[in-house]
C-alpha cells in the first residue's frame, strides 16, 4: 500500500489480512497516532484507544478468540470526504474456544491519510456482547 491508496481499496486489503489472520500486516495500515473508537462499547470495554501500539495490544490475540472465515457483505461508501469512508459489512466465521459460530454485523467510519488508517469507528452492536456465550464477549472482555 502507498500514501496514494484509496481509502476504500486499503480497507479491502485490510479485510484480507484480518481474513488471513495477518494481525501484525493489518496494524500496519495505522497511522501512528491512529484512533480506534467503539461508541457502542458497553461499561468496562475500551472505548478509545490511541495509538497505533494501543490498537496492535488490541487486537494482538484476536485469532486466538475468533477465526474470521469470511466478509460475505461488505458495501463502502463514499462520503463528501475523500479520505473517509461509511462500510456496511458482516464478518462470519467461528469460536476457537467453543467452535460456535460468530456472524457479527458492524458500520465503520475510517479515515485514511497518507495511506494509513487516523482514524476508525467501529459501530457494532453491543447487545450481543451482554450474551456471555456470544464470540465478541470472550474477544472484548479479554482485552
Amino acid at each position: 500500500m502507498s500514501a496514494s491508496t484509496a481509502p476504500a481499496d486499503l480497507y479491502r486489503h485490510g479485510l484480507q489480512l484480518l481474513l488471513d489472520k495477518d494481525i501484525p500486516g493489518w496494524v500496519g495500515l495505522w497511522d501512528e497516532g491512529g484512533i480506534f473508537e467503539f461508541p457502542f462499547a458497553p461499561d468496562g470495554w475500551p472505548k478509545r484507544l490511541e495509538g497505533k501500539a494501543a490498537v496492535a495490544e488490541y487486537m494482538r490475540g484476536y485469532p486466538d478468540h475468533i477465526d474470521l472465515h469470511d466478509f460475505p457483505y461488505v458495501e463502502i461508501h463514499q462520503t463528501t470526504a475523500p479520505e473517509t469512508i461509511v462500510v456496511e459489512m458482516r464478518g462470519v466465521g467461528r469460536l476457537v474456544n467453543t467452535g460456535s459460530p460468530f456472524d457479527m454485523s458492524y458500520i465503520a467510519v475510517v479515515t485514511v491519510e497518507n495511506g494509513l488508517i487516523t482514524h476508525y469507528r467501529d459501530y457494532w452492536n453491543p447487545l450481543a456482547v451482554q450474551n456471555p456465550a456470544h464470540p465478541a464477549a470472550n474477544f472484548a472482555g479479554s482485552n
